[in-house]
């Protein structure tokens, strides 16, 4: 069973503003924040007017009385030079403390800072899952996935490849996101 959940979009600068609209209609209950990589906007990707760059996402919830609500607040943070540089958005740690996690997360895997971030250490936003040794934002499509590059998946991956069994018919190999052309790079 699915539903649509209303997508409120607003503008970077009314990001907070916007949440604490919405919190005080009901919305008390932060569920998420995620961002979504479109640094591909307008070159080979979907063309819709928007700019490239990376959509930030909350999904909150209303659940007083029983009315669970729920709505997806978004907005797109602009970048340049296809993904690079540390774009910036401000923090909602003043409004949900359990936004921390999310927000460190989220800067950890995409590299978007969160300006004014609070979560009661006084360490400011830093990284979560990773070691502190890994360098890269893995979850942008700029990202590099080495391993695909540097040895072969086990397995068939693709008909054509059975190791000569008859009847195995050919295609043309395409190459997984993240896996570098023949130009990079030992294999």
């Amino acid at each position: 069973m699915t539903r649509d959940v209303p997508t409120h979009d607003v503008e970077t600068s009314d990001w907070v503003e916007a949440h604490e609209r919405l919190r005080s209609e009901g919305f008390t209950f932060f569920d998420f924040l995620t961002a979504v990589d479109e640094s591909d906007r307008g070159e080979s990707g979907p063309s819709d007017g928007k700019p490239a760059g990376f959509d930030i996402v909350t999904h909150l919830y209303d659940i007083a009385g029983g009315a669970r609500r729920s709505i997806l607040v978004r907005t797109r943070l602009e970048v340049d030079d296809h993904g690079a540089g540390a774009p910036s958005i401000v923090s909602l740690t003043g409004l949900w403390r359990g936004a921390a996690w999310h927000e460190r997360e989220t800067f950890e895997m995409f590299g978007i800072d969160f300006a004014g971030f609070d979560d009661g250490t006084g360490q400011g936003v830093r990284k979560l899952l990773l070691p502190a040794s890994f360098t890269g934002t893995p979850l942008r499509k700029s990202f590099v996935l080495t391993a695909r590059a540097s040895k072969e998946w086990p397995g068939i991956k693709d008909p054509g490849e059975s190791g000569g069994r008859a009847g195995a018919s050919k295609r043309r190999k395409v190459m997984a996101p993240g896996v570098p052309d023949e130009t990079w790079g030992p294999r």
